[in-house]
């Protein structure tokens, strides 16, 4: 028999959030419910701290969470248990791979978001869950030694799923090499991983992988839906996503991760909702 559910884990973006990126009443409070049944709860995003950040506070989650997938294992008060930079050798072959397409660059790195512009259509998305401005630059040189994570931005799809695996045969076994959504190409730590991450996380709440509920929407969020005792994709996931997952609840749009807590998690549990 398996255990019970001890502790969540979520996805922030496509998952938690809306796709303005904000936190629906419903979420919020569904997920205080949760933590009032006396099961954990915290978030493993491909963001930066600065922008799991707003919704640790909003959601007032002093457990260890997760950015860039795990490459940094943190807390609300900043204080950092673990951190994977991407090997330089990664980062600077992934830039000259990627150096002949129609990329935008991304490189996220002491804190900060270095890009190569701050215009384009996921700009302003980024803002938003980043919670900060880009600072623009034509040379990277000077972060590619301790970079957190590099991002290659591009609305044509079907060429940046080609860097994607021109870049994996390359260096696919030095680094986390995934597509967040279509239109980023994220290049993390070996170890930044949410399969990896997924495991450190639950050994802050010491608890056993079978023991925790996972909610996530991505390719990225794959590891994690592998490894967890109940894996549930988002409605809004793409089909191979969902046939990984052991449940499917509905889109982000649709207070997804609100209908999984009651209608999932606390049944599973014997918890009313």
């Amino acid at each position: 028999m398996s255990p019970p559910i001890r502790l969540v884990v979520s996805d922030i973006d496509g998952t938690l959030v809306d796709k303005q990126k904000k936190l629906t009443p419903a979420t919020t409070e569904a997920v205080r419910r949760l933590e009032a049944a006396g099961i954990g709860f915290t978030v493993i995003s491909a963001r930066p701290m600065s922008g799991i950040l707003p919704i640790a506070e909003t959601l007032a989650i002093d457990a260890p969470m997760a950015a860039f997938n795990g490459g940094i294992i943190f807390r609300r008060d900043g204080s950092v248990a673990e951190h994977h930079i991407v090997d330089e050798a990664v980062t600077r072959g992934v830039m000259a791979i990627a150096a002949d397409s129609p990329v935008d660059v991304w490189v996220f790195a002491d804190n900060l978001w270095y890009a190569s512009t701050d215009v384009g259509a996921h700009v302003d998305s980024e803002r938003r869950a980043s919670n900060q401005d880009p600072i623009v630059t034509g040379d990277f040189a000077d972060l590619l030694d301790h970079a957190d994570k590099i991002t290659f931005v591009s609305d044509d799809h079907a060429m940046l799923a080609t860097l994607a695996e021109r870049c994996k045969a390359v260096h696919g076994a030095d680094a986390t090499i995934v597509q967040s959504q279509v239109y980023y190409l994220d290049v993390t730590a070996l170890a930044a991983n949410k399969g990896d991450g997924l495991i450190a996380l639950a050994k802050t709440f010491d608890q056993p992988l079978a023991a925790v509920a996972v909610l996530g929407d991505q390719f990225n969020d794959v590891p994690m839906l592998e490894r967890a005792g109940l894996a549930i994709a988002m409605g809004n996931a793409p089909d191979p996503v969902k046939s990984i997952a052991h449940e499917v609840t509905s889109g982000n749009d649709a207070d997804g991760v609100a209908h999984a807590i009651d209608t999932i998690i606390f049944p599973r549990i014997g918890v009313a909702a």
